[in-house]
């Protein structure tokens, strides 16, 4: 069980997605937008550069996974949407 709320997370995830991790995809042309935090799980989506790249897997959980967790929760869930699936998250 998280030790805060889904809104706690809000704010402090945003700012590390803005100020940290979105820079370090730009440099490689890719980008991120956070979706929604359901349940201390963070649902993002891999933009730009991104989409169809065969590392989004590796940036996924090497740069947006860590970064997270290691400034907030290491039990934080992180979740990338799919393109298309942005209205379906609770089947993912």
């Amino acid at each position: 069980m998280m030790p805060f709320s889904d809104e706690d997370l809000q704010a402090p995830v945003s700012s590390i997605i803005e100020n940290k991790i979105a820079p370090m995809l730009a440099r490689d042309g890719g980008a991120i937008r956070l979706l929604d935090i359901k349940n201390a799980k963070v649902y993002v989506q891999l933009q730009g550069a991104c989409v169809g790249c065969s590392a989004s897997g590796s940036t996924l959980k090497y740069i947006v996974e860590k970064e997270l967790k290691a400034a907030i929760h290491p039990d934080l869930g992180i979740v990338n949407v799919p393109q298309g699936m942005e209205n379906k998250l609770e089947e993912l």
